[in-house]
């Protein structure tokens, strides 16, 4: 399975798509649009480059990653528990997936 940090990512924006009913924090309409929004582009862009896309996605990841980390302090939502720690973890995740894959996978962009 040559792609599996591909597939990773691709699961992490399924739940970031479906965490704020999961985790109760539906009701908070920034992290909610937050996690969806920034979950369907996580997802589009694993999705493209599990079919051979090119290497910037793995960069706009990471990317995504970072804003995940910040958001909850940029949007206000950081004394939204669940939120929060939801978006600082899965952050960290899609960062070092898609960095991981980026730096192993020697291609143009």
């Amino acid at each position: 399975m040559r792609h599996w940090r591909d597939w990773a990512n691709l699961v992490l924006g399924l739940w970031l798509i479906l965490s704020p009913w999961l985790l109760g924090y539906s009701g908070v309409p920034t992290a909610t649009w937050n996690a969806v929004i920034i979950g369907v582009v996580v997802g589009l862009m694993s999705l493209l480059h599990l079919r051979g896309g090119p290497l910037w996605e793995e960069w706009a990841n990471v990317v995504l990653g970072i804003w995940l980390i910040l958001s909850p302090w940029i949007l206000g939502f950081s004394g939204t528990t669940g939120a929060m720690w939801n978006a600082l973890i899965v952050g960290i995740l899609v960062g070092a997936l898609a960095l991981s894959e980026a730096r192993e996978t020697p291609r143009a962009a």
